[in-house]
């Protein structure tokens, strides 16, 4: 018996015994029980961050630097510029009803638009799932 049919007669027994020790001995469901455990342990573990006191007080300080840096630059906009009058104030926001910006569900409202108020529509939705459970 040459190499070929050796296999050919071997393959399919050898199949079969796989399967049969696989699904019905329950050797693969307990192959993938310890595999969920063991992706299950390692995931429980919380991931820890050491962080460095010299970085932290530099990120502190270059913080600190852009804060003064930006509000010196606020002030000199705000307090200098137009004799420190508010060229914005009393006004509000404006909508545009142009057709080209309607591509949102709020498109056409104005943002100072309270809106409907639901808050008693919300409140009544109990009642009403509590009746329709009733009558089945």
């Amino acid at each position: 018996m040459n190499k070929g049919e050796l296999k050919k007669v071997l393959k399919p027994l050898i199949k079969e015994c796989i399967k049969e020790v696989m699904f019905e001995d329950g050797t693969l469901s307990s192959i993938i029980a310890e595999v969920m455990r063991g992706t299950s342990a390692v995931q429980s573990q919380p991931i820890v961050e050491t962080v460095d006191k010299v970085q932290t007080q530099s990120n502190h300080d270059a913080k600190k630097a852009l804060n003064l840096k930006r509000k010196a630059l606020m002030d000199s906009i705000g307090n200098d510029a137009y004799n420190g009058v508010n060229l914005f104030e009393g006004t509000t926001p404006v909508t545009t009803d142009s057709p080209h910006q309607g591509q949102s569900a709020l498109a056409g409202v104005r943002p100072n638009d309270a809106g409907v108020d639901i808050s008693k529509l919300v409140n009544k939705t109990t009642a009403i799932w509590q009746k329709m459970n009733e009558k089945k």
